[in-house]
């Protein structure tokens, strides 16, 4: 370990982001950074545990433990205190082909499943880690290593998300002859057109691309299979194929008012943004714009939370996002949320921040059920009804929503984002390969195997797993990959 009392001597501490008040004012990303002594410090608050959980990546009752591409979290850690960030690197890199956006996105289960954390702040693992891909890069120690010796296995990987890179990135390292394709204009998948740019600058996702390319990965995008190509073509084109399309369906409200003008999903919102700054940087205005509007986000997840801070950026006149969540408490609750689990604890994401810091409040609105949209006679939307509810859990572990008599409220609305979750993969693919799906309507292949009931024919990642984090499709595409490289060559030595 790096020092025996480390989280004795030092205090946790984060890189101090951009002032919230400057920071809405550009779509650049928010984080500041922290020196080199500095990092070195918070490296040495790791104690290397005799059973590091922050690398365990379990799932214990419903929650998250750890980090589940298994990151070597404490060696890292003390390579960064002994300032060997080269070899930090490397190890970063034996577990994690994306460290650059996992350093940005995640939300560090790792963090939650600290020892350091039982008895007082957990080590800044997520900083650090951001922090050796982003030397990697500066210094120029990142560069392009394809295979030696090509198998002449051909592998099509549809999708071309976190999931889709990390199976082609593995692929191609065992030397198969990889395709990418992705039916967007621009290859990320929701890296590219789903996270905001002041969370991931997009110029981070095109530069692993185009290392990816330079490996010699293939990209074609502006290609949907199932359309523009057919499944029996593809599969007769190659000699495996990994499905990574993501949980595309999103969720929507069904209730009086929904067809008002002004009420969309939350995705076409998001992404609409995303193309026209990436395209014009907003001056071809082909997107929704939220300037000077009421804006009201359903939904109190991340997809919400990146409306909120986009809607800030447009210049929204009033934020409000509702959750059916109850506010969670100050402190981690020992019994229904205990060590190692992700703490659910009250915190202010960077929009929530942002947006106490523009109108003085957190915008969150807990325990809100919407109840109907109201029009303005014009066929737009005027405002919401909503009441509270209280949330239990029955015997079956079913969730009950009670409404509360006496807490109705009307509230002002010129756009309404529906940010709800998703139902599952989008059903073209499913249908023309004639994949077997489960009860919630994800291609069905069993964890650790990856094999759909189609020969020849994996999936990956959301897709698979239903909505998830960016670290889980890494962690999917990467086991996916190796049993491809099994299925095609008898035997694998990826990891």
């Amino acid at each position: 370990m790096s020092t025996p009392t480390g989280f004795m001597e030092y205090r946790r501490e984060l890189p101090a982001d951009r002032d919230p008040l400057e920071r809405i004012k550009d779509w650049e990303e928010f984080h500041a950074h922290m020196s080199e002594d500095q990092l070195r410090t918070q490296g040495a608050r790791c104690m290397d545990c005799g059973t590091p959980y922050c690398h365990t990546g379990i799932e214990m009752t419903g929650g998250a433990s750890g980090c589940p591409v298994n990151n070597l979290i404490p060696e890292w850690n003390n390579l960064v205190y002994r300032g060997l960030w080269r070899e930090a690197l490397d190890r970063l890199h034996k577990t994690n082909n994306f460290p650059e956006f996992t350093g940005r996105v995640c939300p560090a289960p790792c963090e939650g499943s600290c020892t350091v954390g039982l008895i007082g702040d957990s080590v800044t693992i997520k900083t650090i880690e951001q922090a050796i891909i982003d030397k990697g890069f500066d210094e120029g120690w990142v560069t392009p290593q394809p295979p030696k010796v090509r198998t002449g296995k051909k592998v099509a990987v549809v999708g071309s998300g976190p999931a889709g890179l990390a199976a082609a990135a593995q692929l191609n390292k065992a030397g198969h002859l990889v395709t990418v394709y992705e039916r967007a204009d621009r290859i990320g998948g929701l890296l590219t057109y789903g996270i905001p740019t002041m969370k991931l600058d997009k110029a981070v996702v095109q530069r692993r691309v185009d290392l990816l390319a330079a490996e010699g990965v293939e990209f074609v995008s502006n290609t949907e299979i199932g359309k523009d190509i057919a499944a029996p073509e593809l599969l007769n084109g190659f000699d495996a194929v990994v499905l990574c399309g993501g949980a595309t369906k999103a969720r929507d409200v069904n209730m009086e008012g929904r067809e008002l003008n002004g009420i969309m999903p939350a995705m076409d919102y998001l992404n609409g943004t995303i193309k026209s700054y990436l395209d014009s940087g907003l001056a071809d205005g082909n997107y929704v714009n939220a300037e000077g509007k009421d804006v009201i986000v359903i939904g109190g997840g991340d997809t919400g939370t990146d409306c909120v801070a986009t809607a800030l950026r447009h210049g929204c006149k009033s934020i409000t996002q509702f959750g059916t969540h109850a506010k969670a408490p100050l402190e981690r609750d020992p019994i229904n949320n205990p060590w190692p689990q992700f703490p659910n604890v009250y915190t202010l994401d960077y929009a929530q921040e942002e947006a106490k810091a523009l109108f003085g409040d957190d915008p969150r609105a807990f325990s809100v059920l919407t109840k109907k949209f109201v029009g303005d006679g014009n066929g737009n939307v005027k405002e919401l009804h909503t009441i509270n509810i209280e949330r239990t859990v029955d015997e079956t572990g079913r969730k009950i929503y009670k409404e509360i008599p006496g807490t109705e409220r009307v509230w002002k609305a010129d756009l309404v984002l529906i940010a709800v979750g998703f139902e599952g993969p989008e059903n073209t693919l499913i249908d023309q390969f004639g994949l077997e799906q489960d009860r919630r309507s994800n291609v069905k292949a069993a964890y650790g195997k990856y094999r759909t009931n189609v020969e020849k024919v994996f999936a990956a990642g959301d897709m698979r797993r239903g909505q998830s984090l960016v670290v889980w499709a890494i962690n999917e595409g990467r086991e996916a990959a190796r049993e491809i490289d099994k299925y095609l060559m008898g035997s694998s030595v990826l990891p």
